[in-house]
């Protein structure tokens, strides 16, 4: 077990461990006692119970594309999962199990290659597992498919005691509810997710794409939201305003991916946004053959390393207007790379869940991600974020944890029942806080966890 000490590492070794594989180059202010580099689980419980001999907090990495740095924490021991990578695969009953620190790119170049499966992991490429499916896993057409958080049989965890579970719907089960949802509140570290997976298309994906001049941006995104309820129930539907490369005129791009094993079924499928969408495309294509790894390409250019990241999201109400609620948002960018998001999530917001602490959610999920290069710019391109989400703020029931930031705004994560339900079962597994939790203005949270509440911070 690698263990690099802040005291005794030379600056250099220290400063990337502590933040070299976080994505967000708007790096945090906090430093970590030390940093465990762990290739096993047996590393992972060593680390916690070193943690305990110190008496102090753990704090765990497993991607590092957390925009917050929810992992750098003071005067913690950070467990630096990247170097700890393993996954199994079991075919024929279409299930994996992988580490945390396993990106949904890796994930699936083996599952795809190899066996003609998938599962629905984060849109970015380089997004680790265990971040993305503690918070509920918005993945490929969650709209649909359901959660990624859903897929998940069963979690393997340390405990804040250093204890080695296996938990599922019949054993440990407040551990396996907790891990589907809290975040980074979870009372211990995942070490290894059990996953159920989907068939991948025979023919990989397809697409359709109308790019409109931000001019029409209320005309194009009203008839999107109005088609998305009835639309394909194997097609992701989002909608986003940003700069194509090159150009210094903002777009709004429409895009449809579907998801079928033959190329008359998705034809078929997009058949529905072709014949009605509006005139005025400045460009546009219909069902072009694609594929998931053209997405995480498409995707990694839209998120790209080594910049400076500010994001915020919000659930909006299903009956809002939600064209005028969002305008500013996407006709207003702060710079060229940021962009704006709106994703369809009806049906999946329209149905019960399972039995989780995911449970926020609605028709309408809409989230910024202002990225630019320069420090000169943080005040500008944040005060941006603030004065956007002033208005949007008004209109939404909630938010995803995974583009929050809560040392700037608090809102609401889960329902009543489930957030009060989670902040008992943390205290309960984890009384003395040992596991860092949610990181809010000044750390201060400990095991009392979020509010659950509209608390704007802004």
């Amino acid at each position: 077990m690698q263990i690099i000490w802040r005291e005794s590492a030379d600056t250099a070794t220290y400063e990337d461990a502590r933040v070299g594989r976080v994505f967000n180059h708007r790096r945090p202010e906090r430093f970590p006692l030390a940093v465990v580099k762990a290739t096993c689980q047996e590393d992972i419980v060593a680390a916690v119970k070193l943690a305990a001999e110190k008496n102090c907090r753990v704090a765990v990495r497993s991607g590092g594309h957390s925009w917050a740095a929810w992992s750098v924490r003071d005067n913690s021991i950070l467990i630096d999962l990247g170097n700890y990578k393993t996954m199994e695969v079991d075919a024929n009953n279409k299930m994996a199990r992988a580490s945390p620190s396993m990106t949904g790119r890796e994930l699936n170049s083996v599952l795809i290659k190899d066996h003609q499966l998938m599962f629905p992991g984060g849109h970015c490429p380089d997004v680790g597992l265990g971040g993305f499916l503690l918070q509920g896993g918005m993945g490929w057409n969650c709209r649909n498919w359901g959660w990624a958080c859903e897929r998940v049989q069963a979690v393997d965890v340390v405990t804040a005691k250093g204890e080695l579970l296996h938990c599922n719907s019949e054993q440990n089960q407040e551990l396996y509810w907790a891990a589907r949802g809290a975040g980074p509140g979870f009372p211990g570290v995942v070490t290894k997710f059990h996953l159920r997976l989907n068939p991948y298309p025979k023919n990989g994906f397809r697409s359709s794409g109308y790019i409109y001049p931000i001019e029409m941006y209320r005309e194009a995104l009203s008839w999107v939201i109005s088609i998305s309820p009835d639309f394909d129930n194997d097609t992701e539907i989002a909608a986003i305003s940003h700069y194509p490369d090159g150009s210094d005129e903002m777009r709004l791009f429409i895009l449809f991916v579907t998801m079928k094993d033959e190329a008359e079924d998705a034809e078929k499928a997009l058949r529905a946004a072709q014949d009605t969408r509006p005139a005025g495309c400045v460009e546009e294509w219909f069902c072009k053959e694609d594929s998931l790894e053209e997405q995480y390409d498409k995707q990694g250019h839209a998120n790209p390393e080594k910049h400076r990241y500010c994001a915020d999201n919000a659930y909006i109400q299903n009956d809002a207007d939600v064209p005028a609620v969002l305008e500013e948002a996407f006709t207003t960018l702060p710079h060229k790379k940021s962009f704006a998001l709106w994703f369809a999530m009806n049906p999946c917001s329209r149905r019960k869940l399972p039995d989780m602490a995911l449970s926020m959610h609605s028709d309408h999920y809409f989230a910024l991600y202002t990225v630019w290069e320069d420090a000169h710019d943080d005040p500008r391109c944040q005060a941006w974020v603030r004065n956007v989400m002033k208005g949007v703020e008004r209109h939404s029931v909630g938010a995803y944890l995974g583009d929050s930031d809560f040392q700037v705004r608090k809102t609401k994560f889960w329902a009543d029942d489930n957030a009060r339900r989670l902040m008992e079962i943390r205290r309960k597994l984890d009384p003395q806080g040992r596991i860092c939790g949610y990181l809010d203005e000044g750390d201060l949270s400990g095991t009392r966890g979020l509010d659950n509440a509209h608390q704007w911070k802004i």
